[in-house]
C-alpha cells in the first residue's frame, strides 16, 4: 500500500515522516528522490525551487505498487500521484501556519503564497481532481504535536482505512481565515 502524504509546507509532514521512518516504515522523501534520480523538469527562480517530473515520479512508484508494505511518500506534492493509495492531507490553522513558516526565515512573498493556498485548500482540491474521494482524508494539525498525528496515522493504517469518518474531507474550512485580512 503507497500512501501520499502531503500538506502545505509547514504543517509537520517531515517530522511525522522522521517519525514513521523510526517505527520501520518505509518513508521516501519525494522531492530528495526527484533531485536523485533527477526527475527534474527545471527550476522555478521567482520560488526559488526546483520543477519535479511528476509523471516520472509516477512511474517510479508503479513498480513499488506490488510490494505489500505501507510505504509512505512525504512531499507537499505527493497527492499529485496518481499510484498512491491512499492520501493523507496534513492541514494547519493559516494563523499558525504563518508563524511556523516565519521560523524557516523564508520571504514574507513565499509565506503568504503558501497561507493562502492552505487557507484555499490548493492541496485538497488538487488530491480531489487526481483521486477517488473515499482515499482522501484530512487531519487537522493545528492543536496536535507531531505525535499525536503520528499515532493518528498509526491508528488510520492498523484499521486499513476503514474508520475514517471522523477526517473525511471537507471538515476543515479556513475561509473565515479570509475575513480577517479584509
Amino acid at each position: 500500500m503507497i500512501i501520499g502524504l502531503t500538506g502545505t509546507p509547514g504543517t509537520g509532514k517531515t517530522s511525522i515522516a522522521n517519525i514513521l521512518r523510526d517505527k520501520g516504515f518505509k518513508v521516501i522523501d519525494l522531492n530528495k528522490l526527484a533531485i536523485d534520480r533527477n526527475l527534474l523538469v527545471g527550476y522555478d527562480k521567482k520560488r526559488d525551487s526546483r520543477i519535479v517530473d511528476i509523471e516520472k515520479i509516477d512511474k517510479f512508484f508503479l513498480e513499488l505498487k506490488n510490494d505489500n508494505k505501507v510505504i509512505f511518500i512525504e512531499g507537499h506534492l505527493s497527492h499529485l500521484l496518481k499510484n498512491v493509495d491512499y492520501v493523507i492531507i496534513l492541514r494547519t490553522n493559516p494563523k499558525k501556519l504563518r508563524r511556523n513558516l516565519k521560523k524557516r526565515d523564508w520571504s514574507e512573498e513565499k509565506i503568504d503564497e503558501n497561507v493562502q493556498a492552505e487557507t484555499l485548500d490548493i492541496i485538497l482540491c488538487e488530491a480531489v481532481d487526481a483521486h477517488d474521494p473515499d482515499t482522501i482524508i484530512e487531519i487537522d494539525c493545528s492543536e496536535k504535536d507531531v505525535d499525536e498525528v503520528t499515532k493518528i496515522i498509526l491508528k488510520i493504517v492498523e484499521d486499513d482505512f476503514q474508520n475514517i469518518k471522523k477526517y473525511k474531507i471537507g471538515s476543515i474550512d479556513w475561509s473565515e481565515e479570509l475575513l480577517d485580512d479584509l
